[in-house]
């Protein structure tokens, strides 16, 4: 896929969800610096300058197909999906509840399905595309009072590696980043102790900027990255290493 905004003509569009804060923010900000047309799905609104806002909530299968129609319509078909719209609702096994459970894996793996579903008609009509769906760390390393969130994080790596051998013929990519702790409101709310304990099992010693991330992703979605299709490309400050 040719890059054609580093040539002055309009970028490729692109797709992200979750983009109004965090790491979806970063990524959709980093697409924009690069001169890529970018449209960002937000349940409230908030996206960066320079990219479409348009509302919606990856749980309903016909927000997800309104959103694509707008955004085809405002901009033309979606090139690049960034699946990274996620919830978490942490808490020990015994204590998880099925609505716990089944919202968790509904937003974060089912809502991707939806989006790839939607995004891969107009992706084999351009017979062209990437697909990156953000997982984490926790879903290859599992972790305590994340049974739900660690089982849709780990699908998504399944996902991902189906979807790049059922699309691969048409040029279209699939990969996954999976970042480890990340500066966002979500570790903020952390205590100190809880924030000291965590660095001291990454190797790099701190947690990485939401700009990090960005940059693996765009990678992925960059015509360097043309040959890449079912990976799994950690961003862990080395916390993951031989998962």
């Amino acid at each position: 896929m040719t890059d054609t905004a580093q040539n002055g003509a309009p970028g490729r569009i692109v797709l992200v969800t979750g983009g109004n804060r965090g790491i979806g923010r970063a990524i959709a900000e980093a697409f924009i610096a690069q001169g890529d047309r970018v449209a960002v799905t937000t349940r409230n609104g908030g996206a960066p300058d320079g990219a479409l806002d348009v509302r919606c909530d990856i749980t309903d299968a016909a927000q997800v197909d309104a959103a694509f129609t707008t955004i085809e319509a405002e901009l033309g078909p979606v090139e690049v999906l960034v699946a990274n719209a996620g919830i978490t609702k942490d808490t020990l096994l015994l204590r998880m509840s099925d609505e716990d459970w089944s919202s968790v894996i509904d937003t974060n793996l089912t809502g991707s399905y939806r989006l790839v579903r939607r995004a891969a008609k107009g992706m084999l009509k351009l017979r062209r595309g990437r697909i990156v769906l953000v997982s984490s760390v926790v879903g290859l390393l599992g972790s305590a009072g994340q049974v739900n969130y660690a089982a849709s994080k780990s699908g998504l790596v399944g996902m991902a590696r189906s979807i790049a051998r059922e699309l691969g013929s048409r040029s279209i990519t699939a990969n996954v980043v999976a970042p480890g702790f990340v500066e966002t409101d979500m570790t903020e709310v952390l205590s100190d102790e809880q924030r000291a304990a965590i660095k001291t099992q990454v190797p790099l010693g701190r947690y990485a900027r939401p700009e990090e991330v960005a940059g693996a992703v765009t990678w992925l979605a960059s015509e360097q990255a043309a040959y890449v299709t079912g990976a799994v490309i950690p961003v862990d400050g080395g916390l993951g290493m031989g998962h």
